[in-house]
């Protein structure tokens, strides 16, 4: 596994003076009551909470009975406790696949799946367009397209962003924040903007560094892809990526130096590069299954200003069951990832239920479908029940360390917005610093539900305790490095399961972090703003009259 490098405090963060809760005092967040939670989310009789399986029903049913039982009314459409999430999905078999008249093979050098619910992807003979990045990015005056025509073409891909390579006196130098990731590097955003652009697949060339991951990980879902039923958007027929040799043989034959075009892409003036050949063609037969499965949305109501919204979030869903592990072992549990975030989504809830009225609307989100590609919060950020343009900040927990205290907490996403500055204050309450994620270019901050609603324009703040090593109490770094390789080989795994062990004092201090933070939002007037180069600014510009501004 990968180490996690140590890193420094955060000391870019300025030191301002903020109000912190104006409700009234409440306890602590008990390590225990969040012990307890995942006990019960993550012990077999729930199956490892699988989207549309008895496992859900159960998760759904015990989760409405909890905020229930805690005094919070139904937050979804309707007024009931959960919004519908139809999803589908699809299975490619074997079939054919052709790169300029040469054969490839599935799994070896391409991995291709489909989200379009048909009986054949079928591509015949789609002429193949190097785009370099695919970035269109009028703020950072990128534009990788240049007007070039891509229906009914296989748009081709480099991973992660023009910069990540650059060196010194290239033109994309710090354009896109270094090593950074920003969305513009994800491969969910290359497919997005090739189906925008009328393109019949979308394929990019995998290489372990950009990526952040190797080969097997790519082919580990084995074709298998999920999406929601009735998509707003639309969809490329097949996508995936291009194993390393493939791609260079692929460009090769067509005249192409794939060393130079990488060069020639971190250049402001780059302009696709048609792939002279046969072009690419596919014929895979595709199983397609639909289920419906759940968010739940619980809420309590602001006494002066109802309409304004702070969002607590976590996922409940996890891998339900998969083939057995050496102990014969065959459910997925989820304990960390995330019924231990979503226990503490529901001890917030309870601890805002006890506390004085808040004058704004406090809504508990709690997601399904994120481990199959954030289907659940993009259901709701594409139809949302509280407007985006009224919701003042979504707060997510996903993920948390269970070493004990920590002297720091990680932050995903640094330079983001001014959601950060309240992070770095309601530590320094508890005499804790601020930590940037250790590895920014494998971007973090795109792969948890908050982003669905951060492309809306809804600032931000996710903690994530994968996102470094923390520095514990006891052991410092290097032991907060040992929890997270140990962590780590258990991620999405069997083993990834309640233990009595656990020391949940650190995971309870960054609960009451976020529970600090919402609830001064939620007794303010406050309306934290993305920063200057953020790629959501401008989308959250484009709504500040309905907030007053």
């Amino acid at each position: 596994m990968t180490r996690f490098p140590a890193v420094a405090v955060l000391a870019a963060l300025p030191i301002i003076a903020l109000p912190l809760i104006a409700a009234a005092p409440v306890p602590p967040t008990s390590p225990a009551e969040l012990s307890a939670d995942v006990k019960v989310l993550a012990s077999d009789a729930f199956g490892g909470r699988a989207p549309g399986t008895a496992g859900e029903t159960k998760t759904i049913d015990w989760l409405v009975g909890q905020f229930k039982a805690a005094g919070l009314q139904p937050g979804g459409p309707g007024g009931s406790w959960t919004q519908p999430v139809p999803l589908i999905r699809t299975q490619l078999g074997t079939g054919t696949i052709t790169a300029n008249g040469t054969a490839w093979t599935q799994g070896r050098d391409v991995y291709l799946s489909t989200v379009r619910p048909v009986d054949r992807a079928v591509v015949a003979n789609a002429p193949m367009v190097f785009v370099g990045y695919g970035v269109t990015a009028p703020e950072r005056q990128w534009d990788d397209f240049k007007g070039v025509d891509l229906k009914g073409k296989v748009a081709v891909f480099l991973v992660n962003d023009p910069d990540f390579e650059a060196a010194a006196g290239d033109d994309a130098t710090g354009r896109f924040g270094g090593r950074r990731m920003t969305y513009y590097g994800r491969w969910t955003y290359k497919f997005e903007e090739a189906a925008r652009r009328g393109a019949i697949a979308a394929l990019i060339v995998h290489d372990t560094p950009g990526a952040g991951y190797g080969w097997s990980t790519v082919t580990a879902p084995g074709g298998e892809n999920y999406d929601v039923a009735h998509p707003k958007a639309p969809r490329v027929m097949l996508q995936g990526w291009i194993a390393g040799e493939a791609a260079t043989q692929l460009f090769a034959a067509a005249g192409q130096d794939l060393a130079k075009l990488r060069a020639a892409a971190r250049r402001s003036d780059f302009r696709p590069v048609p792939l002279a050949g046969a072009g690419f063609s596919a014929d895979l037969p595709v199983t397609v299954t639909r289920a419906e499965s759940r968010n739940v949305l619980a809420k309590l109501p602001g006494r002066t200003h109802p309409d304004e919204v702070v969002m607590y979030g976590a996922h409940w869903d996890a891998y339900g069951e998969g083939a057995p592990d050496a102990q014969g072992r065959r459910i997925r549990p989820g304990a960390n990832d995330d019924a231990l975030g979503t226990a503490g989504v529901l001890a917030i809830a309870r601890a805002a239920a006890k506390a004085k009225p808040f004058d704004r609307t406090q809504v508990f989100a709690l997601w399904t479908g994120e481990e199959r590609g954030l289907l659940g919060s993009e259901t709701y950020a594409a139809d949302p029940v509280y407007p985006a343009a009224k919701t003042v900040a979504n707060l997510t927990l996903d993920i948390l360390q269970t070493a004990g205290p920590a002297r720091d907490v990680m932050l995903v996403g640094a330079g983001q917005n001014a959601l950060e500055d309240r992070l770095a204050a309601a530590a320094r309450a508890q005499g804790r610093t601020v930590t940037p994620e250790a590895l920014p270019e494998r971007g973090l901050f795109y792969r948890a539900d908050h982003f669905s609603v951060a492309r809306r324009g809804v600032p931000t703040l996710l903690l994530m305790a994968i996102s470094g090593a923390p520095d514990l109490v006891q052991g410092g770094r290097a032991a907060g490095q040992a929890w997270l390789d140990g962590y780590m080989r258990c991620y999405h795994q069997t083993c990834d399961a309640w233990s009595a062990d656990w020391d949940l004092r650190g995971a309870a201090a960054d609960v009451d972090l976020l529970r600090r933070i919402g609830f001064d939002l939620a007794n303010s007037r406050d309306w934290p703003e993305w920063r200057d180069g953020s790629e959501f600014r401008a989308i959250r510009a484009e709504t500040a009259a309905m907030r007053g501004k």
